[in-house]
């Protein structure tokens, strides 16, 4: 896998594909997100993604830890939906258990 760019806090905009919130369309807002994390084997940092349901696009972020992951996770799932959409509850399903302490 290739290192992905992180987005900072201040610099996203939410997705296109989505209706503006300051407009009148009504879109229901999700109440929980779960993006599937792995680990990249020649990084060795967890990569964390989510394919909208619509197939109108997804978010894609990286941490070198946990610590790191779970913030870039929250930014980018905010700069995704936008302040105002951003699900309630945000869920990371690993597909394997990550090793946090090995002798």
């Amino acid at each position: 896998m290739r290192r992905l760019q992180t987005v900072g806090a201040n610099d996203c905009e939410p997705s296109t594909h989505l209706p503006d919130p300051r407009t009148n369309d009504s879109i229901a807002v999700m109440k929980e997100i779960v993006l599937t994390v792995e680990r990249d084997d020649d990084s060795g940092w967890f990569v964390a993604s989510w394919d909208a349901p619509d197939g109108s696009g997804g978010i894609t972020t990286q941490g070198r830890d946990l610590g790191d992951l779970q913030t870039n996770v929250r930014d980018a799932v905010r700069c995704h939906f936008g302040k105002s959409k951003t699900p309630a509850t945000i869920r990371l399903h690993f597909l394997t258990d990550p090793v946090v302490l090995s002798p």
